[in-house]
């Protein structure tokens, strides 16, 4: 049996499966490397995914109406916009960090979604890994990243009606056990929900069935995403940056990686709670051509998981 491939899956009627721009090798609003936006969203219908992220702002039209009209036209709805940001240095980045969030949360919520994916600024430049901070806060900052992370989910939840959920990623100050696991302990559950992205937490050696199943409560979102084990042993051990690592292949097509998704899903549909599952693999830059095939490969392989 395939790695992932479940025999026999059970339903899992409360996952609702989309993918995301990341699938497509985005990673910015505008860049030569990547796929236009019209091609992204042409594929990623016909791979037969429902449910888009907006990726990138920027990338895609930022016109309520029209990017309405264009995912309408191609049967797709939206299930969450994205923002950076940089809490953890303090109140001195709330009005900046609030009027780009603020931007997000409006196009999202004007266009059905009901999530906000936050993702901590990186310690080192995603372009050219040059080191920009240290890669462990100190406890005033720890205390900045929550504190700020609950005003934000107030803020985005009463301005915008929106649910904020946090998502660890690796070259980030939440990203193993530990630090996921302090940043949940240290943050309201009621206006701070998490995004786990499985390919990363495995990344940086956590175990999502585990964080499921410890901290459920806390899931408001989730991405599917798996990292090859032989590849991730070398970036390990030499240090490799996270950009870097992604060119050599380290986030995989599924179902070839780890952590085993059918588990994952099963563990997720345990909650008993509608959850977004977003598929996501990194692979910027990529040829243009190289992401469809794999949407539709991936797409079958979560049918036969029963999603």
């Amino acid at each position: 049996m395939t790695r992932g491939s479940p025999s026999s899956a059970p339903a899992l009627d409360r996952i609702r499966v989309g993918s995301a721009p990341d699938s497509w090798g985005v990673w910015f609003p505008d860049d030569p490397a990547q796929v236009p936006w019209q091609r992204f969203l042409d594929e990623v219908s016909r791979a037969g995914y429902s449910w888009i992220e907006l990726g990138p702002y920027g990338y895609l039209p930022t016109d309520p109406a029209r990017l309405t009209d264009e995912v309408t036209a191609r049967g797709l709805r939206v299930s969450a916009g994205t923002v950076f940001t940089s809490l953890h240095r303090g109140p001195a980045v709330w009005d900046e960090t609030w009027e780009h969030v603020s931007r997000v949360a409006e196009l999202t919520r004007a266009v059905g979604g009901e999530h906000l994916v936050v993702i901590p600024s990186f310690w080192r430049d995603d372009r050219t890994a040059a080191l920009i901070e240290p890669p462990e806060l100190t406890a005033e900052q720890w205390r900045h990243l929550a504190s700020g992370t609950e005003r934000l989910g107030r803020e985005v939840r009463e301005r915008h009606g929106l649910r904020i959920a946090v998502h660890p990623h690796a070259d980030t100050h939440i990203d193993t056990e530990e630090h996921v696991t302090r940043f949940l302990d240290a943050t309201d559950p009621d206006v701070v929900d998490l995004c786990l992205d499985t390919g990363h937490y495995a990344y940086c050696g956590g175990d999502s069935v585990r964080l499921i199943e410890t901290y459920g409560e806390r899931l408001g979102y989730l991405h599917l995403k798996q990292v090859d084990p032989e590849i991730l042993d070398g970036v390990v051990r030499d240090g490799t940056p996270f950009g870097h690592a992604v060119r050599q292949g380290v986030m995989c097509e599924p179902p070839h990686g780890v952590p085993e998704l059918g588990p994952v899903l099963t563990a997720a549909q345990g909650l008993g709670i509608d959850l977004f599952a977003i598929v996501e693999q990194d692979m910027y830059p990529c040829p243009p051509d190289q992401p469809f095939p794999i949407a539709e490969r991936t797409r079958r392989f979560l049918r036969s998981c029963g999603a």
